[in-house]
């Protein structure tokens, strides 16, 4: 259970960072996500899963979880 809340943490850290230093990026990346097809959208939420479970199968295989 700690894990996960240190992985929340971690998560919450980089997003607020990005929010803090680059505010109006982040609104240019809206815009553009806005005009994308619900196709693209769905593709690169499927890569950032496919990512995160491949950096997770990764920390395991260095034994960090």
């Amino acid at each position: 259970m700690g894990l996960i809340f240190l992985a929340l943490g971690l998560v919450l850290i980089v997003e607020g960072l990005v929010w803090v230093l680059a505010p109006s990026m982040i609104e240019q990346m809206l815009e553009m996500l806005r005009n994308l097809p619900h196709q693209a959208r769905r593709q690169i939420g499927l890569l950032a899963i496919v990512s995160g479970l491949i950096l997770l199968w990764i920390a395991h295989g260095l034994n960090v979880l």
